[in-house]
């Protein structure tokens, strides 16, 4: 009697194990075929040396890792940090008071406003970036409403604007969710204490929303820092980001070895603020 008992729990373990594998089984097979082994060829790339025509010798080497402190390549770094950080910051000094509206609309006004805030996901990526093409040329809509021609397109500040064009909403939603769960009742007691709004919003809003202001700044850095297609089309020839160096070693240089060397480069940077991103979420 006592070994029929003893079997049932540990069959029904093994139950839910093979049931948890099987929902699973699809989802993990997707990541390691198309993420994990391309990934992990490219990164063996790494350690060999470009053939003289392109393509791979397999020959061991460390230059790949050398060429990487170039400051050529350091500048590229620097630039695409810059302008993923500027996007990244004004999307928070924008997204937040917008997140924080929404928050204090009636539900019937909140379902419209979110579906306005996700609506440009809804059209192509390529054409959005195309229609900041025709606003920023210096025969666009700007210059036009302006008067005078201006040379907004193929800069620094065009990438940077399609970036926050872009990746705006990203901010705004974790934003909205973390003010949308914040408890009315602790503003409503920082009040009656006698705290101004602004101190209610500086000691009680502020740091509570922090994870939430920190996960939407993820969201933003992350695709802004290795994005290509902005920069090849509002930047142009004038300026380059990782993403584009990356692009160009393996499709224009046919330098596979140093391409993946960018890219295992790349997803340190990424991991290690995640990292950091994890780290101040539990601080806060």
């Amino acid at each position: 009697m006592r070994s029929e008992v003893k079997a049932r729990p540990v069959s029904r373990t093994r139950g839910r194990r093979l049931g948890a594998f099987v929902f699973l089984s699809p989802g993990l097979t997707y990541l390691v075929v198309l993420l994990l082994v391309p990934l992990a060829l490219v990164l063996s790339y790494t350690v060999f040396q470009r053939g003289r025509f392109g393509g791979i010798v397999y020959e061991f080497t460390l230059e790949n890792f050398q060429r990487l402190f170039d400051s050529l390549y350091l500048n590229v770094v620097g630039d695409s940090l810059k302008m993923a950080t500027i996007a990244t910051l004004i999307a928070l000094l924008l997204g937040y008071p917008t997140a924080y509206l929404i928050a204090q609309l009636p539900s019937k006004w909140k379902t419209i406003a979110l579906v306005a805030i996700v609506l440009p996901f809804w059209t192509n990526f390529i054409i959005r970036v195309y229609a900041w093409i025709i606003m920023l040329s210096s025969q666009g809509l700007l210059s036009n409403l302006l008067g005078k021609e201006m040379e907004l397109l193929y800069t620094q500040g065009a990438i940077v604007t399609g970036l926050l064009y872009s990746y705006l909403p990203l901010m705004v939603l974790p934003l909205f969710s973390s003010i949308e769960k914040l408890d009315p009742q602790l503003r409503e007691a920082s009040a009656n204490l006698g705290a101004s709004a602004f101190t209610t919003f500086r000691k009680v809003t502020l740091p509570l929303t922090l994870p939430g202001a920190l996960t939407g700044a993820m969201f933003v850095f992350v695709p802004s820092f290795g994005n290509f297609v902005i920069p090849e089309m509002l930047g142009g020839n004038k300026s380059i980001m990782v993403g584009n160096l990356i692009r160009n070693q393996f499709l224009v240089a046919r330098d596979w070895p140093f391409g993946s060397a960018l890219v295992l480069a790349l997803i340190a940077v990424l991991i290690l603020l995640l990292l950091v991103q994890a780290w101040a979420a539990r601080r806060a």
